[in-house]
């Protein structure tokens, strides 16, 4: 059996070193190649590849974003993020968005070449630090969290607190709500203290919970 991968990468040096490498070895195809999200989100529905390899930071749309959007229209391909971060809060973000992988770009060729053959199998391969970090979050026990009263958001700390809980970075929710960095990173600093929070994930999980709430009390 073939498995058919799409990359998304804007690196241009590494795009083509995956595609070689996928190239050159028994049992793939590359099925296409982006470096750009929008571009990705806007073709990869028709190509309908087995996996895609996905980059984080990319230009025009980050790689959670297109995972969250293309998960919908693409339910039956498998995504492996790819990226130089191992911060719980990305690893948080990329499998809640329906990533089912989560590589660092260091990984070698036949790491990454076994971790596609898993993911098609339906595991979820994760390099090892990353795996350990995942691990240590759900070994934590989550301290019992206080009501927050919907009410106690202001209408531009739900903005943001909806792009962050939809992985946008610190840069992309400027540039989307037209603020300064400086004051997203305020607003982000009033609804962690308001929803005793310390960190985007904790943020992005209390707003799942909350979200019913704030609709209704809205409504």
């Amino acid at each position: 059996m073939t498995i058919t991968v799409s990359i998304v990468e804007d690196d241009v040096a590494l795009r083509p070193i995956y595609a070689r490498w996928l190239k050159q070895a028994e049992g793939f195809r590359v099925l296409s190649q982006f470096g750009d999200g929008l571009q990705a989100l806007a073709t990869l529905p028709q190509d309908k590849p087995d996996v895609v390899l996905m980059d984080i930071n990319l230009p025009g749309l980050n790689g959670v974003e297109c995972v969250r959007q293309l998960k919908v229209k693409m339910p039956g391909t498998q995504f492996v993020m790819i990226t130089v971060y191992e911060d719980p809060d990305r690893i948080f973000n990329a499998l809640a968005a329906g990533a089912t992988g989560y590589l660092l770009k260091e990984t070698a060729r036949e790491e990454l070449l076994d971790a596609l053959r898993e993911v098609h199998r339906g595991g979820s391969p994760m390099s090892s630090g990353i795996a350990r970090k995942v691990v240590q979050c759900f070994q934590k026990p989550p301290p019992a969290a206080p009501e927050v009263e919907p009410h106690k958001l202001s209408a531009r700390e739900e903005e943001v607190l909806d792009l962050v809980s939809r992985g946008y970075l610190l840069k992309e929710i400027s540039d989307a709500l037209k603020l300064s960095e400086h004051t997203v990173d305020t607003y982000l600093r009033r609804i962690y203290e308001k929803l005793h929070v310390h960190s985007r994930a904790q943020a992005a999980a209390r707003y799942a919970e909350l979200k019913p709430h704030v609709v209704a009390a809205r409504g």
